[in-house]
């Protein structure tokens, strides 16, 4: 995929407001289309390979520029008619104007580019897709701001901090898109103010909904600056009145200047903490700040063939690293003698924990701690598992976490993805750790209309 990485020492051969005629050659990992002067590479909205565009230069910077379409003089077959617009230049839908199938295909190559860049020979199959790719985020966290005088909801322009307005998500559940919209309007009719970055006055930073998608069981969170939400109640009343689904009103503060969009500190103020959902027929806890998969559809699949490629049996012993809320842990307990999971979060190992109780199960074990260090406890104790499953954030796995699998010599180290860059730079720091890859990456569209994939990648002890 494309890259910046060049540093040009002259001027760069485009200037701001420069028209140009060129032929897009790449998607970039933000969605954004690739066209080249001189070698110099320009990212364009809403621009697809093979479509010949006139783009006006916006932006200029020292080793890449920014530009928009102004004419398309001949479209790719592989473009979407009509596509949601706002979806595309907001960023939250940005391969909105792909064809689906052009979709998953790309994510495919994706992959296969980055394992070519770290000389990994790999076979990449082709990704596994949803049947309807639209409506599938069960979760939202929507930013509130204050346009001419009017609390509004809707997600940043690209680049910027301007919201612009909406009320169809497009890739959100449409019940959690609702929950939004009346919360908003709730707020609104009480006057309740947004907060202000610059001033640092007023209330609500973000709304946030989720949606259990099997159980249908809905949970609204207002995030503000302040310690007190005006007309809580009242606020909680309403919204009660006009969404039959809710189950939980809560209120969550976060007065601190950071891009995290929720704090530690939460308050019920109507219902129960938490929500529930059920996954490969386990039940699980849902609360304000548990990490969830947002596409619960997909997660089965994951998961699933996660198991299926482990090849479990009944006398193994499992490690589950960054386990969550035990999503993967518990999913796959009953095939297994034992299982151990970790994590960082104290509120996901309780979660877990909770999870597991709920779900009769004893064969699990959850240790609060940094999966890392965690890791290479066991493997100084000895603890010899017979399966690793890996799930980590997008910055991929330590040297410390690789060492320790490679001391625990476990006969299948199953590594799911949600950064292919990361997965592509650590497999070949489990290669040279003694693994081999077995059988070929498998893609699987966890977010479609986005540039993101989850993948699979199984490695194995190397035959000597």
């Amino acid at each position: 995929m494309a890259k910046a990485n060049r540093v040009y020492k002259t001027e760069a051969p485009v200037a701001k407001n420069q028209e140009i005629e060129a032929t897009v050659i790449d998607i970039t990992y933000q969605g954004m289309g690739v066209v080249k002067v001189d070698n110099f590479p320009i990212f364009v909205v809403d621009a697809i390979p093979g479509e010949i565009v006139r783009v006006s230069v916006t932006k200029v910077l020292k080793s890449y520029a920014f530009g928009r379409v102004t004419r398309r003089i001949q479209e790719s077959e592989n473009r979407v008619q009509n596509a949601n617009k706002i979806a595309i230049t907001t960023g939250i839908a940005p391969l909105a104007n792909l064809k689906y199938e052009a979709q998953l295909a790309f994510k495919q190559h994706q992959i296969e580019e980055l394992f070519k860049k770290v000389n990994v020979d790999v076979d990449v199959a082709p990704t596994i897709g949803m049947e309807n790719p639209t409506g599938y985020r069960n979760k939202a966290q929507v930013p509130v701001q204050m346009i001419n005088g009017k609390l509004e909801t809707g997600f940043y322009r690209r680049g910027s901090h301007r919201l612009v307005p909406i009320e169809d998500f497009y890739i959100q559940d449409p019940k959690v898109d609702e929950a939004v919209r009346i919360t908003r309007d709730i707020l609104r009719e009480l006057g309740v103010s947004a907060y202000e970055e610059e001033t640092k006055k007023g209330v609500i930073r973000h709304i946030m909904a989720r949606r259990g998608y099997y159980s249908h069981e809905l949970m609204v969170v207002i995030i503000t600056n302040t310690k007190k939400l005006p007309n809580s109640d009242l606020i909680a009343e309403k919204l009660s009145a006009k969404l039959p689904e809710l189950k939980s009103v809560i209120h969550n503060i976060n007065n601190h200047d950071t891009n995290v969009i929720m704090g530690q500190w939460n308050e019920t103020i109507w219902g129960e903490d938490d929500i529930h959902d059920q996954l490969m027929g386990k039940d699980f806890v849902i609360g304000p700040n548990s990490f969830y998969q947002v596409n619960p559809q997909t997660t089965s699949t994951l998961y699933a063939l996660a198991a299926e490629k482990a090849n479990l049996k009944p006398t193994d012993v499992v490690v589950d690293a960054y386990s969550g809320i035990g999503t993967i842990t518990l999913s796959v307990a009953d095939k297994v003698k034992k299982i151990y999971g970790v994590d960082v979060v104290e509120g996901a190992i309780e979660d877990a924990e909770k999870n597991a109780k709920n779900n009769q199960i004893t064969n699990a074990e959850f240790v609060l701690a940094d999966a890392p260090e965690q890791m290479a406890k066991w493997a100084d104790e000895g603890l010899k598992p017979n399966v690793v499953f890996v799930d980590p954030p997008r910055k991929g796995l330590t040297q410390e976490l690789i060492d320790a699998v490679k001391a625990m010599n476990p006969e299948k180290f199953v590594y799911i993805s949600c950064n292919p860059a990361t997965l592509a730079r650590d497999a070949v720091q489990i290669l040279a750790a003694g693994f081999e890859i077995e059988g070929a990456v498998q893609p699987l569209d966890q977010f479609p209309q986005t540039t993101h994939v989850e993948s699979i990648t199984v490695f194995k002890k190397a035959e000597n």
